[in-house]
Parts: C-alpha cells; structure tokens; sequence
C-alpha cells in the first residue's frame, strides 16, 4: 500500500516512509491511495479475536512494507495487560479497552488504562516500538518533535523514553494544562526528554510544529519527525478500537451502532471515519466539542473558521481547546472526491489565517452521506453529565468523555447503540472532579503524589527561530 499526500504534490510513498516523517512535503497530510475494504467474512472472523490479533489484522493491511512476523511481534509487544493495566484495579486485568454497559444501549469504551490513563496511549505504546524497530533497520536517529494540549505529550514521551536513537522535544502551552498533566510531563528525569512550555495557546505550540516540519532543509539536517496525531502511524492504530468496541457492543455484523468522540485535533473521530470507510457498520460518527466549537460549526454550517489564541478560551476540558483542528484535512480530502487541488485552494486560505465555506455546494450536499452529527457541550453541562453519571451508576468520568456522552445522547439517532469513546481518568482533572462530586477521583498508586515531584521544563516564546537554535543545542550534546 502507497501513501499520498491531501495536497496532491508529494510522490507516493510506504508505511515505514511516512512513518518516520510527519507532514508530506507539499504541507499535505497521509492517507492511503484507497482504504482497505473489510469483507462480511473478515468481519465475522474478526469478531473474536484478542485486541493484538485484531491489531494485527488491521494493522497489516495498512503497514504493507513490514514482514508479517515482524509486525506480529511488534503488536503483542504493545497491546498486553501489563502495559494497559494502570486504571484498573482487578489484577487479573486482560482486555485491552473493556467496554462499560451504562444501560440497555449506552456504552463506555475504556481507552484510558494506558501507563498516562488517556486514550492517546493505544496509538502512542504501538508508535514507540514501531519506531523504534524501524529505526533500528534503518540505522538513524530520529528527533521528535511534537506539540499538545494535555495527554499526547505524556502518552508520546511515556512511549519514548529510554528508547534507542530517539530524543523528544514536546511543546505544551505555558499553565495551560491540569497540574496532574503537567507533572505526568515535566516530572520525567530521562536524559532524551525534552519539555518545552510555550507562552500561549496550544495552537501557537502546533503552529511553530508545523513551521519547523515545513523548513525542510532543517527537518532534514536534524531528523525531525512527529508523534502528534497528524502521524499516519497514530490515526492507523487507532481504527484498531472502533473495530474492538463494535464487536463488544453488538452481537452480529447485521447491527449498526453511533460512536460518540470528544474531539478537538480530529484526529480520534477521524479513525472511526476510516474505520467506517473501510465497511464498520458504523450508523452515526458524532462529534462532541468544548466551548471551541469550530468543528461543530462545519458540520451544523458548513463553514470552517479556524479562530485566533485571543478567542480560543481555556476550558475544563482543555485537551480540546484547539481552534484549528490538524486532522481535518484528511476528511475534507475524501468530502472533496480527494481532490488535492480543491484542498490546496482551501487550505490556502485557511494557512493565511482565514476561512471556507461550502454550504450550498456539491460538498454540502455530499456530507451527510459520511455519517456525522456534532453538537457543543460547556462548563456547566460537564459538571451535569459528571454528577448524573455518578449519582446514577456510581461510574466517574472525566471532563473530555463527559462532553463526548451529553453530545452523544442529544445527537444519536433512535435505536442506535451508542458507545461513547472515553478520553482519560477523572484523576487528570481532579479539580473539576472536586467541583462536580465534593470529592477527589482515585488515581493508581504509582501516580500518586506526583504533583510533588521536581519539575524539569524549559519556557519560551512562541518564537521560532527560538525553538530551532534549542533544538540544535540538546542535539549536539
């Protein structure tokens, strides 16, 4: 399987190619050539298979280049008990991401047992021993450069550290995160990890990621790559769970059901659009956001207006406070008919700080025959679900997955089985958790009084000339 770029002006290229690399040269993001069709056969086949021969059924299809065996062991070296066995307290833990029963059709598919308890873990485990492997081959080294608003910089460098050949340089926005997320983070002592706190938003953090990735003489001269979900690797693993909860929550292939995702980078929603691109009976893909609602906004109006750090707000659930979504280029590629001049005129625009619109065209008309609902969810509604949830099952969320099941609800359609896709543990965001319930979430003994321990963190500008000479100071060392 070859992988192109969105844009449509970079030659074709292998997993293990763009593996390693991030953005494609032309600025566009990967995607196959075409998704791989998944049979009736397959499915009913796939049904009872453990999360790392599942991993490796889905997984096989899209990294064509590594040999089966190879592969093979690279998946049941990730997805094991010992590695997603943090937020659970039975010891005798074996599924990978169990999935909750709330009631008769409402699910919560855990994806947060991971060693940083947040989803971004079940790409990130798998994208650290891919690396690392193809590293190896390779003979290289690689320098990661990455940007996030809370749980992908802990999960990449959880996944990373003390790992060969690779050194992290992970950009966060300056107080902008949960003291539990900054200290998961800044508290790491391992020689190859490197946090960066950025005066500004998360979004300034992703702007100066993508400007170093498009000054390719520099990416070059100094082997940059990216975990950030624009990584093909992290969205390919990631269809892996909608196939596992599908499968948990139905009891056959005849059977549609909703996926409800909290989604700020669209990065998690858009492996379910491939997952059911591929031929998952997926009825329903519905889109929940905080307070910075632009995705909500497209898929109510069909205008996409990424906003300023001045008008993106810090909220409660601040994973998802992120007014330009990274991942979203994949799914206009496939709206558009794939079209990458269609995408390199509208991205155009939206790279010169402005906007599109494609209400009343060909386009508007073509979404909705791609499955999406989205809806909105604020502090208040957080602090809602959260109780009602607790008062009613005695099951605790946290913020992101509170906004993912009071969206979900709204916008299922009837009849439809929902499965609300759960972001991280309450302990990630305890002071809200305190404000909602009077009370403070557990949290596993290992991570237990980790706000205490010595922080190591460097504070910049959003500055990117800043950034290049940091990087190429800790890389000569």
């Amino acid at each position: 399987m070859k992988y192109i770029s969105t844009r449509g002006n970079s030659p074709a290229k292998s997993f293990t190619e763009i593996l390693l690399g991030g953005l494609a040269p032309d600025g566009g993001l990967y995607l196959p050539e075409t998704y791989p069709k998944v049979t009736r056969d397959e499915l009913d086949a796939w049904r009872s298979l453990s999360y790392a021969d599942l991993a490796f059924e889905i997984l096989s299809r899209f990294a064509t280049d590594i040999p089966a065996a190879d592969l093979k062991a690279i998946v049941d070296k990730t997805y094991t008990a010992q590695v997603y066995g943090y937020g659970r307290a039975d010891s005798d833990f074996s599924e990978v991401t169990p999935l909750r029963k709330l009631d008769e059709s409402v699910y919560l598919l855990e994806l947060s047992n991971g060693p940083t308890l947040a989803f971004k873990d079940m790409a990130m485990q798998l994208l650290g021993n891919l690396f690392e492997y193809a590293l190896e081959r390779q003979h290289q080294e690689l320098n990661i450069l990455g940007a996030t608003s809370g749980d992908t910089g802990s999960a990449a460098e959880y996944a990373m550290r003390g790992k060969k050949g690779i050194r992290v340089f992970m950009l966060s926005p300056n107080g902008k995160m949960s003291a539990f997320q900054r200290a998961q983070m800044y508290s790491l002592t391992d020689p190859n990890i490197y946090n960066i706190a950025i005066n500004g938003m998360f979004d300034d953090a992703q702007d100066m990621v993508k400007a170093v990735s498009n000054d390719h003489a520099y990416k070059a001269a100094h082997k940059i790559g990216t975990v950030n979900s624009i990584n093909w690797g992290r969205v390919s693993a990631q269809v892996v769970y909608y196939f596992k909860g599908y499968f948990a929550a139905t009891k056959s292939n005849d059977e549609e059901v909703a996926f409800s995702v909290p989604s700020g980078n669209f990065g998690n929603i858009c492996a379910g659009h491939i997952a059911r691109m591929m031929g998952l009976p997926i009825g329903q893909l519905i889109l929940a956001t905080n307070e910075n609602d632009v995705l909500d906004e497209f898929f109510r109006t069909g205008a996409y207006r990424p906003r300023d750090t001045r008008h993106t707000y810090e909220t409660s659930s601040p994973s998802m406070d992120i007014s330009k979504a990274s991942n979203f280029e994949r799914f206009v590629f496939d709206l558009v008919g794939r079209d990458g001049e269609k995408v390199r005129e509208l991205w155009s625009r939206v790279d010169k700080g402005g906007s599109f619109d494609i209400k009343g065209t060909e386009y508007w008309h073509a979404l909705a025959g791609f499955g999406f609902a989205s809806g909105r969810s604020t502090h208040q509604d957080r602090l809602k679900t959260i109780r009602e949830l607790w008062d009613e099952y005695g099951v605790m969320i946290d913020t992101h997955t509170a906004d993912g099941l009071k969206v979900g609800l709204e916008q299922r359609r009837p009849g439809l089985p929902l499965i609300c896709l759960e972001t991280a543990l309450p302990a990630k965001f305890e002071e809200t958790i305190v404000e909602a319930l009077g009370r403070k979430p557990e949290r596993p003994k290992a991570l237990e009084g980790i706000e205490e321990l010595p922080q190591r963190v460097h504070v910049m500008d959003a500055d990117v000339n800043e950034l290049k000479a940091y990087i190429s100071a800790n890389i000569q060392h």
